[in-house]
């Protein structure tokens, strides 16, 4: 081969160092750009973060407002009037929780796929079938002219924000665009969001009609489960029970079950589209009597799906003439949700009363169905979707007598059988009072007052539990419920004849409220508060008692209590329904090998407490979630069409007869050891082979998650909060569980606000939430009430001597 001239190698080299050269070059810029980049979004960022310390001109001030800031960023708001009052409250929620108040609105709209794309499209969907903007539309005029100016003053502050900030009003908005202007209406949607979030009744009647085919009623009975338990010695004044109606309702055949599940697939369970818990709360008060105060004492903890920043936020507001306001506020509202002011305490429990029906309509034509008097039109709606990054949805909506055809989300055109779903729900029905009734709450000056608040809280259905500084308390049943002409609300029903239609609500006053009991304490824990005999059927299906029998021993525990013992009552971790189920666990065979070491744990004086510290309830949860599943395997059941409830398998492992019906004639006793060996057997390969070194704190992480950053790669783990904690779904430390990958029993749903207020003094107020006061992630307040929050820790909210946090000074 000939040899290469050296001129041309000289070439070449020249070349490859001028590529080189210029590579690097280009390379280095690239670095520099990048860096350039990261900054500017840094520093972009960083610019979102509020001041602590300002004078802020706001327009429509009556008089200057003060805002004290404590060490957790928790605001003391010194006011000359209620409307300014709400007005710096608008601003400091948008502030400081502008996205999270942007997101409610969007998902209550159905306009989330306006930011997220067509994942969004199917929860949008439903939201616009429901249609929650034009019904908040007609609510508003019908308000008192006193709640419709608080909605404008509150609506002022969070504009003040958003003019001044624009796309710097919250780092999510460095990319969205600056927000929307607040509108009062805007603030009614956070009510209609919460009747949604605590009712969904209609879920489990469409679950029962899948299964209807599938199973003989006496099965379907077991999966849901009537409360028959007779009173209870401990809390005489809350007793269970109730009659029937007269005339059970049947409920007729509401289509084939695969339509059934399609239907099922294409509705979102809310508020998340993912297998929650349902919706719960504590909430109890003792009189002066049992108080070491000598004034009645108010505990209460509203249960919710977990997010980051949490639902709640914090604060404290002064009044002329001595009036103070202290608790949790909801970012989007205005006034306390759950707190006290100078004369009474108040919180809420969900009464998990029976609002929502489906009813079967029968087609007449294309565009009518058939109605007792004749054929009706449908009242036909179009929406339009806005799809990020794709072409606009459009929804023809149709509405029946009874509420919006909700079968129109899987058949548009009908279904095969001529007929229609359409949805009874008493939190859409027109007339919603219920902001009414939440600010006159916050004025009220005893019991009187708070019977007549609640008498107007329309939606949801809730249990409010009242202390008065006076010694009174109560609870008041809120939220419109339904008379059925006919049945039990558990099946869907005729819709073309009118024999299950409503005749209206049942009367506030039939409703059974408790006022004064003589054993001084009431309690409630989501457990049934129809006494027996009571003529209001409020309906069949409620959650098992436990939290409320726990609750009711460790009231009994103590002659007198105090707020650190209320603290300590709601950090409890003993499950009786883990008690109630242990002997059936201890009563099976004993497997071998690291199964047989995990059995022994159980049967070591193991009582069912879910402490942090502890292998026992990893053990437990493992094999009942595989014990539970394996039980409806067993049936042919998925667990997409039902779910092994804790209601559902006390039954099982406590009644031999359904024992026997659903684990053969040998009982549960080999499913559950063979539900130990699986069990253990995946807990190791995830945990090591030594099963007394797990810790249920370690694979039972409390978990919150920013609802958009958390699709980010790396924006998810570095906005994630998250801590090992104690409980289950049945404690009073309530820890709702999600089985994940890896041997983790995710707590996705809980307690995120625990308060507790002592009527003895204006300033007894003490509350904690989960995450902390902003929804910044680069703020000190994104997450600096956790620690306080696992460990069952309080804050007290009084005045922020000084403001350590700062100050800033609202004018006109």
């Amino acid at each position: 081969m000939p040899e290469v001239p050296k001129t041309r190698r000289r070439r070449h080299l020249c070349r490859v160092k001028t590529f080189l050269r210029w590579t690097g070059r280009i390379l280095a810029g690239l670095a520099v750009l990048l860096v350039v980049v990261v900054a500017g979004a840094t520093a972009a960022t960083w610019w979102t973060l509020p001041a602590r310390e300002g004078r802020v001109a706001l327009p429509g001030l009556g008089a200057a407002v003060g805002i004290s800031l404590d060490a957790q960023g928790i605001p003391t708001v010194a006011a000359q009037s209620e409307a300014d009052a709400w007005t710096a409250l608008g601003w400091l929620h948008a502030r400081d929780r502008m996205f999270q108040m942007d997101s409610m609105r969007r998902g209550a709209s159905g306009r989330l796929s306006e930011i997220a794309g067509s994942s969004a499209l199917r929860l949008d969907r439903y939201m616009r079938l429901l249609g929650l903007v034009p019904r908040a539309e007609a609510d508003l005029p019908a308000l008192p002219p006193e709640v419709r100016g608080a909605m404008e003053a509150y609506a002022r502050g969070v504009n003040a924000w958003i003019a001044a900030r624009g796309r710097f009003a919250a780092p999510e908005f460095l990319l969205l665009g600056a927000p929307e202007p607040w509108r009062p209406v805007d603030s009614l949607l956070w009510g209609k969001v919460m009747g949604l979030w605590l009712s969904g009744n209609w879920r489990t009647e469409l679950d029962r009609a899948r299964l209807a085919g599938l199973l003989p009623p006496e099965r379907i009975e077991d999966l849901w489960p009537a409360d028959t338990t007779p009173g209870r010695p401990d809390l005489p004044e809350l007793v269970a029970g109730g009659p029937a109606p007269a005339t059970t309702r049947a409920g007729v055949v509401a289509g084939d079950s695969r339509a059934l599940d399609r239907l099922a697939a294409a509705i979102p369970r809310f508020p998340v589209d993912a297998p929650l818990p349902s919706m719960a709360s504590n909430a109890w008060v003792v009189g002066g009597a049992r108080s070491a105060s000598g004034a009645p004492l108010l505990a209460t903890d509203p249960h919710l799906g977990y997010q980051a920043p949490i639902l709640w936020y914090l604060a404290r507001i002064e009044l002329p003439g001595g009036r103070v306001l202290s608790g949790a506020t909801a970012p989007g509202v205005p006034g306390i949700v759950i707190g006290r002011n100078e004369r009474i305490a108040w919180g809420f429990t969900t009464t998990h009363s029976d609002t929502q029906d489906l009813f079967v309509e029968r087609l007449d034509g294309t565009d009518a169905y058939q109605t007792p008097d004749g054929p009706l039109p449908f009242v036909v709606r179009e929406e339009v979707i806005r799809v990020r990054w794709s072409a606009p949805v459009t929804l023809r909506v149709r509405e029946t007598r009874h509420g919006p055809v909700i079968s129109d989300l899987d058949a548009p055109a009908g279904r095969a059988d001529g007929t229609v779903l359409a949805l009874a729900a008493a939190n859409l029905a027109p007339g919603d009072t219920a902001a009414a009734g939440l600010l006159a709450l916050n004025g009220a000056r005893g019991l009187a007052d708070a019977r007549a608040a609640a008498r107007l809280i329309t939606s949801p259905s809730q249990n409010l539990m009242v202390a008065e500084a006076g010694g009174g308390i109560a609870m008041y049943l809120t939220g419109r419920i339904p008379v059925r002409r006919s049945g039990d609300g558990s099946l869907p029903v005729p819709g073309w004849d009118g024999r299950a239609d409503w005749d209206g609500f049942i009367p506030f006053d039939r409703l059974p409220h408790v006022e004064n009991p003589a054993s001084g304490m009431i309690a409630n824990a989501n457990n049934r508060v129809v006494p027996p005999g009571h003529d209001a059927w409020l309906g069949r299906d409620w959650n098992g008692d436990w939290r409320f029998r726990r609750i009711g021993q460790m009231l009994g525990d103590a002659a007198r209590h105090d707020v650190a013992g209320f603290a300590a009552m709601q950090a409890d971790a003993l499950s009786l329904f883990a008690a109630e189920v242990l002997p059936a666990l201890r009563a099976a065979p004993r497997p071998a090998g690291s199964a047989g070491a995990a059995f022994d744990l159980l049967l070591r004086g193991w009582s069912g407490e879910m402490a942090a510290g502890l292998p026992q309830p990893v053990i437990f949860h493992g094999t009942m979630m595989r014990f539970g599943r394996a039980v409806l395997a067993g049936a042919g059941l998925a667990e997409d069409a039902a779910r092994a409830s804790p209601e559902f398998l006390r039954r099982v492992l406590t009644d031999p007869a359904t024992g026997a019906a659903w684990c053969g004639a040998a009982g549960c006793g080999p499913m559950l050891a063979a539900a130990l060996t699986a069990a253990v057997t995946e807990l190791a390969a995830a945990h090591g082979n030594d099963p007394t070194a797990w810790r249920w704190g370690a694979v039972h992480p409390a978990r919150f998650e920013h609802p958009l950053l958390r699709f980010v790669p790396g924006l998810g783990a570095l906005t994630r909060i998250a801590t090992p904690s104690p409980g289950d779904g049945e404690t009073v430390n309530r820890a709702g569980l999600r089985p994940e990958a890896g041997g983790i029993f995710a707590n996705v749903h809980g307690a995120g606000f625990r308060g507790v207020f002592d009527l003895s003094e204006p300033a007894g107020a003490f509350a904690i939430i989960a995450t902390g006061q902003s929804g910044h992630p680069m703020s000190p307040h994104w997450s600096d009430q956790l620690g306080r929050w696992r460990d069952g820790a309080l804050l007290r909210l009084g005045p922020a001597a000084g403001g350590p946090g700062g100050r800033i000074n609202l004018v006109p």
